[in-house]
């Protein structure tokens, strides 16, 4: 089961998925990443790079409800770095939460965009982060995705993933369904686990991309912290 990726799809790959159940996931979502340590992987590197960097302007694709933007927007605050921090997601009922939000941050924005849409190819960043985003897609698309990233990014991609494993998957699948109240997080979770990613298909994708210059690390629990630097 768990050799190659899962192709299952998720409730949430619905683009017209809207109502009461997405300020529910978005809400459950935010709890899991922070108490299992995910936001941190992305919170962490973001520092890093505006230690390292003059950024101006980052990009979270797949960025659900907005919570790792304002991680992102307080850390630069405390650093007195001025950066424009901008959400994409492809379902604007996700976008308009997450606008909502955010609404006392005047350096975070939203837009409903899909990415593999001219609009956002036209689009340049200084950073662009991924948590949670690219394991929705299949190989082929990957690629494409990374290959345009490359384009459109002036200093780093930040990718933050699933490790495919069985007891990342097992381990999930009974976290949600005895403390969830989202029918989207119980049927999603365990399956975004079996559609991550093992290290060397991360290689994999990053040599079809051309892209040689990254650090790929494990992280706790069950993640891999991907740092593209352009």
């Amino acid at each position: 089961m768990f050799e190659q990726r899962s192709s299952e799809l998720e409730i949430m790959d619905d683009l017209e998925m809207g109502g009461d159940v997405i300020g529910q996931t978005l809400l459950e979502l935010d709890i899991i990443n922070r108490r299992l340590g995910g936001n941190n992987i992305s919170l962490s590197a973001f520092k890093k790079l505006i230690n390292k960097y003059q950024i101006k302007t980052l990009a979270d694709l797949g960025c659900g409800g907005g919570d790792l933007l304002i991680g992102m927007a307080k850390i630069a605050k405390n650093e007195k770095k001025a950066i424009h921090f901008t959400g994409i997601d492809a379902n604007p009922h996700i976008a308009e939460y997450a606008r909502n939000h955010t609404a006392e941050w005047g350096n975070i924005d939203f837009k409903a965009q899909n990415i593999f849409s001219d609009d956002f190819r036209k689009s340049q960043f200084d950073v662009v982060h991924c948590c949670l985003f690219l394991h929705h897609f299949t190989e082929a698309q990957l690629i494409q995705i990374f290959k345009h990233l490359k384009d459109q990014t002036r200093t780093a991609i930040i990718f933050n993933d699933l490790h495919r494993h069985w007891l990342a998957y097992y381990s999930i699948k009974i976290i949600t369904h005895l403390f969830s109240k989202s029918y989207m997080v119980r049927n999603d979770a365990a399956i975004s686990v079996a559609r991550g990613f093992k290290k060397e298909e991360i290689i994999k994708l990053m040599t079809a991309s051309n892209i040689k210059n990254y650090t790929l690390k494990w992280r706790w629990a069950f993640r891999w912290e991907l740092i593209i630097q352009l």
